[in-house]
């Protein structure tokens, strides 16, 4: 039988709780998939690039309003 919502009881969490048990599933298949050496060089420049220009940033409801107005359009 396949694991489901009903077979495994997950109905009957919280909000919260399924929150929670989703988090912690995510970071279980994050840990079972290591990154490659280039996407970890590849975070590495990222990470170097925003310690260089700290204000090179679209704040997220810029970036959430801009993908609204392009789905509607």
């Amino acid at each position: 039988m396949s694991a489901s919502l009903k077979t495994l009881g997950i109905e009957r969490l919280t909000v919260e709780e399924r929150i929670t048990l989703v988090e912690e599933i995510w970071d279980s298949i994050a840990e079972a998939t290591p990154l490659t050496n280039a996407q970890r060089l590849e975070l590495d420049r990222r990470l170097q690039d925003h310690k260089a220009n700290p204000d090179d940033v679209v704040p997220w409801e810029v970036v959430k309003a801009s993908i609204t107005a392009r789905l509607k359009g």
